[in-house]
């Protein structure tokens, strides 16, 4: 299953303006996650209302959950 995945980036410093990445799944709206300085928010299609968590939480969870992929 294959996302297509766009995204805006703001006029300015990255920091209270979130960069929006506009998450699609077979050509339909499947959410949009806003990356910001202080924290990640996913806002699932069907909702107003987002998940947020912050980085260090985000960098745990991916350090406990995800797999590895490959070297930088």
């Amino acid at each position: 299953m294959s996302h297509d995945v766009q995204f805006t980036l703001p006029k300015r410093t990255l920091g209270k303006a979130d960069v929006r990445f506009e998450v699609k799944r077979d050509g339909k709206r499947f959410g949009t996650l806003a990356v910001s300085k202080g924290s990640l928010v996913w806002f699932p299609s069907y909702t107003t209302y987002g998940y947020k968590m912050g980085w260090e939480k985000f960098e745990k969870m991916m350090k406990e959950d995800a797999t590895k992929f490959e070297k930088r």
